[in-house]
């Protein structure tokens, strides 16, 4: 009776000729077997004939557009600063110092507008002397009535007749790129003869007088808030970019098992193997890098004509930085050679065509979640410390989010794994979907892996954001439903206000119009004070008609010409040496200097007896005014210093221009009215750059999530296009076949979907921790993200469907 035998454990585990006899292993390779066998590896990819290339190209595709998105990403640095550098160089802020005039100085007032939604920027000039230089990309000053537009601004002024009437000046040149952030700017420089400097503290002009352009720039200042959003943006844009190019160097990795078995039975042993499987995927993915440069050089020719939520640049903008360049050129091969060392530990390949794909040891936990774990454990640190204006380590903020998002791809294949070896039964389609995933989940946890990260990612950003936009989100207080617009005019007279609410009332599609004039007073005694200014009493003067008034202050239906109303403050903090001249009698004076010293002459005013104190208002517009309310009749408007016009319109919602009809009725008004739209809240600029950056970024992440997508499901589908025809031919209809990689699909989406909303609020509850926001669930955010990333999938499985139609047809069962 013979000895049962033992069993096969594999050619390599069994030779027994060598230096240490049985059990022998041999040496570790050195440099130039490395080298010999990653040549080899390469030589297979590029000379494998026509299913080789096809192969090398998906998978050089595959990593192509990752390297060009992370190229991109290098690559906005440089756009910013270059965009920053051009905003500086034009900037008309004024320092508020006095200049004055000389044969280089210049008078300016900005002039914005808005159509349609798109904010358009106009910058009136008129030279003081011959030296005046010009803004950046003009080569002169335009003259009176004329004017210098970018090329966007020019289009849209060709195609737009009812912008054209609201900017009538005659078009004579373009603004050159120095003087534009990014080509889709809608900018303009106007000559103008109507501007007059302003005179001591800002009074009684409509220009600023200045002698260069870029003078007085500032920065917004930032904080701590805002620099873990910045990090977080960028981890959750680029890790699935990352998590893509690792799966696409794995493209066709069933095929290469069978082509290394064969490499086997001539004599290569398995660590030799091994290097050659990596040769092929280093082969792919230097070819995948000069691809993916190509993609980038030649979308970067496009840059000008795209533009995402405001965003444009010029095409040399975007120039990536050298560091970051050489980074992802060693990063992507390495990377690529790593993953597939790494992924061939688990697979037996022997001579005679043995590798796993049968169900082998159950995958391991526990350390899976030491992933996550060790990013937790370097974000609990900072809770509570990213506040105000505190440091922060910005790198043990990326690496704690990184291992977390990572660690959510770890747990992946194990929960696909755990769920799919519990489906039984079912229709063919579904039997045929849970089989193949029974038998083989990498490849299906693979392809959804980088849609797990960025959802996940996503949904802590969105909790993020919820939790911390009150520190960049300001409530105005304004009511828009009460008037939608408010225009800030120069007229100096109730005569002239008078005339322009007329103006606007006749408009087409308003509603109701209301309008008064602003001003102030002081003490009666200031002229003989001496002293600053500043330290008189200061009271605010508002005239306008009874409707108007009403809109100010509770004065009820007791009001006709000549009434006046004394509002007192909504709080008397800063105001106390004010307060005790707002009394019915008193007298006031009208004249209000604001420079250093009192200037002028008084202009006595007294208050009438008998005038009743009523309770303020907040109006339209959110502004709570006080002090002297008064009826065109009881006060002269021309005795008023530097009085100025607000007009608040309501408009009709039915009818569609009626927001562009009263913006063209106010650019009548006055070189330098300004009008805008009357909003609930109003948001910084840098938090409002940061969103649409991310909004940008997220676009590109999905199309490229997508197109991975496409390309790893066509690579599994060739790598199946046998088994298919042969299921074809013993009469499996083909809509269940279709179905059944539909459900291939789904099944993993579901999972990985589930795992990255509890990995994306877990990751959310750390970083509100952070910040010190109590824990809130945004589930709307949530189930966004989920149906965005489930969309993507599923365009992608339908995009697969004639390919896998054309796959099932019987020249598949053709061999060589």
């Amino acid at each position: 009776m013979t000895a049962p035998h033992e069993p096969f454990a594999g050619f390599d585990r069994t030779r027994a000729a060598g230096p240490g006899g049985a059990g022998w292993a041999e040496p570790a390779a050195g440099v130039r077997a490395w080298v010999r066998d990653l040549l080899l590896g390469a030589r297979f990819a590029a000379g494998g004939g026509r299913e080789g290339w096809t192969r090398t190209v998906l998978t050089a595709v595959g990593v192509a557009l990752g390297v060009a998105l992370l190229l991109l990403a290098s690559a906005v640095p440089a756009m910013m600063d270059a965009r920053d550098q051009r905003r500086v160089a034009r900037d008309t802020l004024s320092s508020g110092e006095a200049v004055q005039p000389g044969a280089s100085t210049f008078l300016l007032a900005e002039t914005n507008t808005t159509y349609h939604g798109k904010d358009i920027t106009g910058v009136l000039l008129h030279p003081e002397g011959p030296a005046a230089e010009p803004p950046p990309g003009l080569a002169a000053m335009p003259p009176a009535g004329r004017m210098v537009v970018s090329p966007a601004l020019k289009k849209l002024l060709a195609s737009s007749p009812l912008l054209r009437e609201r900017i009538p000046y005659e078009i004579t040149g373009t603004i050159g790129k120095a003087g534009l952030m990014g080509p889709a700017d809608l900018y303009y420089y106007a000559g103008s003869d109507q501007l007059v400097a302003y005179g001591a503290g800002q009074a009684g002009g409509n220009a600023e007088r200045e002698t260069r352009f870029g003078a007085h720039s500032n920065s917004e200042v930032l904080g701590a808030v805002f620099n873990l959003l910045l990090v977080m943006v960028l981890v959750v844009l680029l890790l699935p970019v990352a998590v893509f190019v690792a799966t696409a160097v794995r493209l066709g990795g069933e095929r290469r098992d069978r082509r290394l078995a064969a490499l086997r039975l001539v004599g290569a042993d398995i660590r030799m193997t091994r290097r050659v499987a990596a040769g092929e995927a280093l082969f792919g993915a230097l070819f995948g890098l000069l691809l993916g440069a190509a993609f980038f050089l030649i979308a970067r020719q496009f840059a000008s004509h795209i533009t995402i939520r405001d965003i444009s640049a010029f095409p040399s903008d975007l120039t990536p930085s050298p560091a970051l360049t050489v980074l992802i050129a060693v990063a992507v091969p390495v990377a690529a050679v790593a993953v597939t060392m790494l992924s061939l530990r688990a697979t037996v390949i022997e001579p005679l065509g043995v590798f796993r794909q049968g169900v082998g040891q159950r995958r391991k936990l526990w350390w899976r979640l030491l992933v996550p774990a060790a990013g937790l454990a370097l974000l609990i640190p900072l809770f509570g410390s990213v506040q105000g204006d505190a440091r922060t380590n910005q790198y043990q903020i990326a690496t704690g989010t990184v291992l977390l998002l990572v660690g959510v791809t770890a747990v992946l294949p194990w929960l696909v794994e755990s769920v799919v070896g519990r489906l039984r039964g079912g229709p063919v389609a579904w039997q045929l979907a849970t089989r193949r995933l029974q038998l083989n989940s990498n490849a299906s946890a693979r392809m959804v892996s980088g849609v797990t990260v960025a959802v996940a990612g996503a949904i802590a950003l969105q909790m993020l954001f919820g939790a911390v936009s009150a520190d960049f989100v300001y409530d105005t207080g304004a009511d828009p439903a009460r008037a939608q617009i408010l225009i800030a005019a120069s007229t100096t007279s109730s005569e002239e206000t008078a005339h322009d609410i007329r103006q606007l009332a006749g408009t087409k599609g308003v509603r109701q119009v209301i309008g008064y004039l602003q001003s102030q007073a002081t003490q009666p005694d200031a002229a003989s004070r001496g002293g600053s200014v500043s330290d008189s009493a200061y009271l605010p003067v508002n005239v306008g008609d009874c409707a108007s008034l009403r809109e100010l202050a509770a004065i009820g239906a007791d009001c006709e010409p000549g009434s006046t109303f004394l509002v007192p403050p909504s709080h008397g903090v800063g105001v106390e040496e004010s307060l005790q001249y707002l009394e019915p009698g008193h007298r006031i004076d009208l004249n209000v200097g604001y420079g250093d010293r009192y200037s002028g002459t008084p202009v006595l005013w007294t208050i009438p007896a008998g005038t009743r104190t009523v309770a303020g208002r907040v109006d339209p517009s959110g502004s709570r005014e006080w002090g002297i309310l008064a009826t065109p009749e009881a006060i002269d408007s021309n005795r008023l210093f530097d009085a100025r016009s607000q007009i608040m319109v309501a408009v009709d919602d039915r009818e569609p221009e009626a927001v562009e009809y009263v913006r063209n009725t106010a650019a009548g008004f006055g070189v330098t009215t300004y009008t805008r739209s009357i909003s609930g809240t109003s948001a910084k600029a840098s938090y409002t750059q940061l969103r649409r950056g991310l909004f940008a970024g997220a676009t590109l992440t999905m199309v490229l999530i997508g197109a991975s997508l496409l390309v790893s499901m066509l690579e599994q589908l060739r790598d199946r296009r046998k088994l298919l025809a042969v299921l074809v031919a013993f009469g499996t209809k083909r809509s269940a076949l279709a179905w059944s990689v539909l459900w291939q699909t789904t099944i993993p989406v579901v999972l990985g979907l589930v795992l990255a909303c509890a990995g994306g609020v877990g990751l959310g509850a750390a970083l509100l921790a952070m910040v010190g926001s109590p824990f809130h669930m945004d589930w709307g955010g949530m189930a966004t993200m989920a149906a965005i990333g489930s969309a993507v999938v599923l365009g992608v499985t339908l995009l697969s469907l004639p390919p896998l139609w054309r796959l099932m047809r019987p020249d598949g069962l053709h061999t060589e």
